[in-house]
């Protein structure tokens, strides 16, 4: 078989095509399918057997694990699945790709995804040319969807064919009666083999053949089977490189879920195939040897994979915190999902509140912290770094959009359960806090984007200026410690709200201080006229998110007192 460096190229450009797929499947996911495919996830994952049995169904109907864990890393990519409920999805897909393998054994029946990119391409194209946003981003994912398979086949297509070339592997013969050397370098054989080839059914296939063949015992066949099951978990891998953390922790989780299976199966591996012999031979009656030895290899497959999960499923939080000690999260990273408020309501409306509570202090801090970025992008010299943390910002404006929503969403949800007069108080309260801390998002966006326009004119502030931006940005700073403070603190205890408004007069003074102090600084040339627009742009949004600031203040402190005194609604 000859492999040259053009087919080599095929096959990085087929890579190139199934990570690009990735990215755009997992963007358009994000924009179209929010909040009605993540309550769907959600209602199917609550817990950990029906999210096993979510990767089981999903696997056996698309008919490939490696879709199935790709499909799941960009959910996890776009915020739609914690990582906790992708490795139990992850899990379900392993005993899913048996399933598979069972049917090919028996009705020798495959659906080829591939097969249908191309008419989906079709369907995409005219959404993705609509001007309604949703239809677009539609358009995007069934894009990126049909991408990802293509580039999939095409990896396959392009890899060098083992399957066709059996023979290549006849050299194997001169090591398998080194004992279990030989079961561990089979290991090995088959993890590579996969990985190459990008299909763990392709490897089961030559696996078959070198058994049939007579080549290799049906003891060194599981041991490739093993390794198969390593190998397919880079699938999952590569389409992780363009995710997040959280992405690639969630193939990593596959990876470990895997490896820590193998370890064990590998520690009782004769007593293991002891058993998978007698259960074949007095259930299952094969009849040619062939028959045979491909009914105990997809026994071994499927029971490995099923004894492993049923292990490992009370280990998933293990699992998570591993592969969270192994992967650190980037800097730019931010987790677009809720970390208090999950599928479904407490026990109690009145504990969902405190819940709610939680997560609008999360909100609070997280606003804060862009708002600390905005304040480093005004002095970012390199235009990379500042396309960077701009769209860093950006990434935050939309994650302060999702926060909203999905908290006012919650607690439209708790204000319908049986409630005290207070709560309802309290929730209303609660939900023009979260208005109010969205807006703040927005101003510091407005702030971010007028330093983006200013610096595309290639001209600068004045130090004088600079000096009075900074004392801006310190007293907006101060004032939204101050309202983090406020929110975090108890109901019993009470807000000194007095002294948010004292900063509050101060940042106005200043403002109109700087407003007056502008006109003339542009009369006297100090600065052109376009500047100085900029410069109180700049001012003026920075009073307006003092504003926004003292109202999440009164708020909070409006539903404090209340709760505080007992009184409810008149």
């Amino acid at each position: 078989m000859q492999y040259s460096f053009y087919d080599f190229l095929k096959l990085i450009g087929s890579l190139g095509l199934f990570l690009y797929g990735m990215k755009i499947m997992s963007e358009g996911l994000q924009k179209a399918a929010g909040d009605r495919l993540r309550s769907i996830l959600t209602a199917m994952t609550t817990n950990r057997v029906t999210g096993v049995l979510t990767g089981v169904l999903i696997t056996a109907l698309i008919q490939s694990s490696s879709a199935t864990t790709v499909m799941v890393v960009s959910f996890v990519n776009a915020g739609l699945l914690t990582l906790t409920e992708s490795i139990s999805v992850i899990m379900g897909a392993n005993i899913g790709t048996t399933v598979t393998a069972w049917i090919i054994s028996i009705f020798g029946f495959k659906v080829d995804m591939a097969a249908f990119a191309l008419p989906l391409l079709a369907i995409a194209l005219p959404l993705i040319f609509s001007k309604k946003s949703s239809r677009k981003s539609i358009g995007e994912f069934i894009f990126g969807f049909s991408f990802l398979f293509m580039g999939l086949s095409y990896l396959k297509a392009n890899a060098p064919d083992l399957g066709e070339n059996p023979e290549m592997l006849a050299f194997v013969q001169n090591y398998t009666d080194m004992g279990f050397v030989s079961i561990l370098l089979f290991l090995l054989i088959g993890t590579v083999l996969t990985m190459i080839v990008q299909a763990s059914a392709a490897t089961m296939a030559i696996t078959l053949i070198m058994c049939a063949n007579g080549w290799i015992s049906l003891e060194l066949g599981a041991a490739l089977v093993l390794g198969e099951n390593i190998g397919t978990t880079i699938t999952a891998n590569l389409a992780a490189l363009t995710g997040n953390s959280q992405a690639r922790r969630a193939a990593l989780a596959h990876l470990v879920f895997n490896v820590f299976g193998v370890i064990w199966v590998l520690i009782i591996f004769h007593p293991f195939m002891n058993m998978i012999n007698w259960v074949v031979d007095n259930f299952f009656h094969p009849g040619s040897p062939e028959v045979e030895i491909s009914y105990k290899l997809s026994a071994f497959h499927s029971m490995f994979n099923i004894l492993n999960v049923c292990l490992l499923i009370w280990m998933v939080k293990l699992i998570e915190r591993t592969v969270c000690w192994i992967i650190k999260p980037k800097e730019e990273d931010e987790e677009s999902r809720l970390r208090y408020i999950t599928g479904g309501m407490l026990s109690t409306a009145e504990l969902s509140i405190v819940q709610a509570q939680k997560e609008i202090h999360l909100f609070s801090e997280r606003v804060h912290r862009m708002y600390s970025m905005v304040q480093e992008l005004l002095h970012v010299e390199k235009d990379d770094d500042f396309n960077k943390l701009f769209s860093r910002i950006e990434k935050y404006e939309s994650i302060s959009d999702n926060m909203e929503l999905e908290i006012a969403n919650y607690l439209n949800q708790v204000s319908e359960g049986r409630l005290s007069s207070e709560s309802k108080l309290q929730i209303r309260a609660m939900l023009r806090v979260v208005t109010e801390i969205e807006s703040i998002g927005d101003s510091c966006y407005n702030l971010a984007r007028t330093i983006n326009r200013k610096r595309q004119t290639n001209q600068d502030f004045t130090q004088k200026q600079y000096e009075h931006i900074h004392f801006m940005m310190q007293l907006v700073g101060q004032a939204l410690e101050q309202m983090i403070t406020d929110v975090a603190k108890p109901e019993h205890q009470p807000v000194d709200i007095n002294k948010s408004f004292n900063i509050e007069n101060e940042i106005n003074n200043y403002r109109n201080q700087l407003k007056s102090q502008n006109i003339l600084d542009v009369n006297n040339k100090e600065y052109d006229y376009q500047m100085g627009v900029y410069y109180m742009d700049i001012i003026a949004e920075c009073e307006k998110l003092g504003d926004y600031v003292v109202n999440v203040v009164e708020a909070s402190n409006d539903v404090k007192e209340r709760k505080r005194l007992g009184i409810g609604e008149s």
